[in-house]
């Protein structure tokens, strides 16, 4: 296919056609050839749908079709060798089952070694699930056996083998692994926009760039054109998961954070507590509307415009009525301010063609550039900036004072104003708040070119104002909304989805549990759900079909000592390692393992994937990532570093895919001391049976 993608390159720049025609052909030509060379090495299929010769068959009566990441074919015009995974033929690889076979007879899968190339020699086994005919009920298999996932059972020895492969290096496709339920919201229409509230391990993030790349491939023109964004929770979880949607045939979707996307100035202020909770208060879009259409004016006049040895003229009346009616419209305050203009040059044009006879185009934009006009327009709907507005708001209580009346208490009011005002808007020191506040402004003077569709993670952890911004950028296209309640850690953090989804203006979207995980083991989750009765928010509680954990509770002497002994003890298994601490404890804790050996910044000994197999981080940072090995050390310095801090140490308990390694000098927060292996004491280890 590359071969002959390139061949086609060299044979179109022969091609005649117009200049324009010829550049569009051959930027298309070059640019597949790009895609089709720079796929990465790996198997080109990972199942196959043999489909039986009865009516339920269709028209897929006899075939066989295999199913992979990409369509491969030898020619265009040629059947495909290998299916799309997005394709609709595929959609039964995931969701035929026994009970509904949908014509097929036998899915298999097939098992690779990890991080192969396709090789033949890298195939490890084969594994068949009869749907239909004997042995429906037990199935049979080769290689590494039979399976009934996909009808209801646990998943078969390739999937789970898959689903457990050791957690080194970025974040990986789920295109062989895909659930029916993570199936059916992956393939949702781009009409739907839809909220997952997805428990520990179920795969949300996947499901939501999963889906992510089944809109590129169902609706290409349309998410180009208008582009896709995907928003995580901050840099390090992007990094985690920037290879996926390569890894799928997908480039150029942007890929940020809602800080980056709305980043106008550079953060050089922090706000008070008092003061970030109210600027990311819902009432602070009220509080801005009412300062940016506080500056319009009451109309005076008249307006009087000399055309040759005419004058025209609009009374004072005229344009008071024109001044409400565009207020009343409730227009983007730039585009009011461009409606006020054009309609006064009309009542102008009214006023010549009565009296002088047709007037052109020409002539009517000349009278709405003409300086009587603009002077009106600027004097009753002046050009503004954002920063004008704000510096203005934070700068003077008299001007807080009437913008926030009735919507703002005192003492909010006075944890906004500014201590030092700056001499002007322009040298302004903005914080992270004060820049949402500006993105609203924006919003409000000109409304931003919106996406087709943005997906959302952790979305839980978004503010209301937050939300605005990331509803504008969705425009009139739809959003994937990704969350947990039961992980939101920042101070205006959901503790119900209605809200968030009507800042995000998708009130009516469909709320869709996700409480089954495939990742953390059960073992794990059952301790750290013991966290969910802390919690405010109501939501499913997380269950896990994965079996096999190890758990360990120790009370320690010395943190940065017994830290290193439990990673050194960690290295001798498979797959990385996470270290997640209180923030202040993470550089000493860095020290001790660099002072003993240990790596933490770069590839480690039989690491795979360029990531370091020791990562020490903050608990702040934890969340999204996932390590095979997590050693948390002192949990009560977690909790008490925040008002939510059981929930962040929620966060960090579920970010073990096989083993957790709790170490504490302290005693561990009350929900944890309920913990018993056998009856025993929260101190000793806890093994499975």
């Amino acid at each position: 296919m590359a071969e002959g993608a390139e061949a086609r390159v060299v044979t179109g720049a022969d091609v005649s056609a117009s200049g324009a025609d010829a550049e569009t052909l051959g930027h298309q030509l070059r640019s597949h050839a790009k895609r089709l060379l720079e796929e990465p090495e790996r198997p080109l299929f990972f199942g196959r749908l043999d489909y039986g010769s009865g009516p339920a068959s269709g028209d897929h009566r006899g075939q066989r079709y295999y199913v992979g990441r990409s369509r491969i074919t030898e020619r265009e015009a040629a059947p495909p060798l290998v299916i799309d995974w997005r394709a609709p033929v595929s959609r039964a690889f995931y969701q035929a089952s026994a009970r509904a076979p949908q014509g097929v007879e036998v899915r298999r899968r097939f098992g690779w070694a990890p991080w192969s190339d396709g090789s033949p020699e890298d195939l490890t086994s084969l594994e068949d699930e009869h749907l239909t005919g004997p042995g429906t009920d037990a199935g049979s298999g080769s290689g590494s056996g039979s399976s009934d996932a996909g009808s209801g059972g646990s998943p078969g020895s390739i999937l789970r083998s898959e689903i457990e492969r050791p957690r080194v290096g970025p974040m990986r496709d789920i295109a062989a692994t895909i659930q029916p339920e993570q199936d059916d919201l992956v393939r949702a229409g781009l009409e739907t926009s839809l909220c997952v509230q997805g428990a520990p391990g179920t795969g949300k993030t996947a499901v939501g760039l999963h889906r992510a790349a089944y809109l590129l491939y169902t609706h290409p023109r349309r998410i180009q054109r208008a582009g896709l964004l995907i928003l995580g929770p901050n840099p390090a979880f992007l990094a985690y998961i920037a290879d996926v949607l390569p890894s799928l045939g997908e480039s150029g979707v942007r890929q940020s954070t809602v800080d980056e996307e709305i980043a106008r100035h550079p953060v050089r202020a922090v706000d008070g507590e008092t003061a970030a909770s109210v600027k990311h208060d819902a009432r602070m879009a009220r509080v801005l509307r009412r300062a940016l259409y506080g500056r319009v004016a009451r109309a005076c006049g008249p307006v009087e415009v000399p055309d040759g040895s005419y004058r025209w003229r609009v009374t004072t009346g005229e344009l008071a009525r024109i001044v409400a009616e565009v207020r009343a419209e409730q227009p983007p305050y730039a585009v009011g301010r461009e409606r006020v203009r054009a309609r006064v040059a009309r009542l102008l044009h009214q006023q010549a063609e009565r009296r002088a006879g047709p007037r052109g185009g020409e002539w009517l934009r000349r009278m709405g550039r003409a300086r009587p006009v603009s002077a009106f327009v600027d004097g009753v709907w002046p050009k503004v900036q954002p920063e004008e507005i704000l510096a203005a708001l934070l700068g003077g209580a008299e001007a807080l004072a009437v913008a926030a009346d009735g919507i703002l208490k005192p003492d909010e009011q006075r944890a906004l104003c500014w201590a030092e005002p700056p001499r002007s808007w322009r040298t302004a020191r903005w914080s992270a708040a004060d820049l949402v506040l500006l993105d609203e402004l924006a919003g409000l003077i000109e409304r931003p070119a919106g996406y087709g569709h943005v997906v959302v993670d952790e979305a839980q952890d978004l503010s209301p104002m937050q939300c605005r911004a990331i509803a504008r950028r969705a425009g009139f296209g739809s959003l994937t909304v990704l969350g947990d309640l039961a992980q939101g850690t920042t101070p205006w953090a959901a503790r119900a989805w209605s809200g968030h989804l009507a800042h995000l203006g998708i009130a009516e979207a469909a709320v869709i549990p996700l409480s089954t995980g495939f990742r953390v083991p059960e073992e794990i989750l059952a301790l750290a759900n013991r966290l969910l009765g802390s919690f405010p928010a109501e939501f499913p509680a997380a269950r896990s079909l994965r079996r096999g954990g190890e758990l360990s509770l120790r009370r320690i002497a010395e943190l940065a000592p017994d830290t290193v002994a439990a990673v050194r003890a960690a290295l001798a298994r498979e797959g990385s390692i996470g270290v997640i601490a209180h923030g202040p404890d993470v550089a000493s804790l860095r020290e001790a393992l660099g002072a003993a050996g240990i790596d933490t910044t770069g590839p480690g000994a039989g690491e795979l994937g360029g990531a370091p197999r020791v990562t020490v981080l903050a608990a702040t940072e934890a969340k999204g990532l996932e390590y095979d090995h997590v050693v948390v050390v002192e949990p009560a310095a977690i909790v008490e570093a925040e008002p939510r801090g059981l929930n962040r140490l929620y966060v960090v308990l579920t970010r073990a895919v096989s083993r957790l390694d709790i170490l504490h000098r302290r005693p561990l927060p009350a929900p944890l001391t309920a913990c018993r292996a056998g009856g025993g004491s929260p101190e000793e280890s806890v093994r499975p049976r």
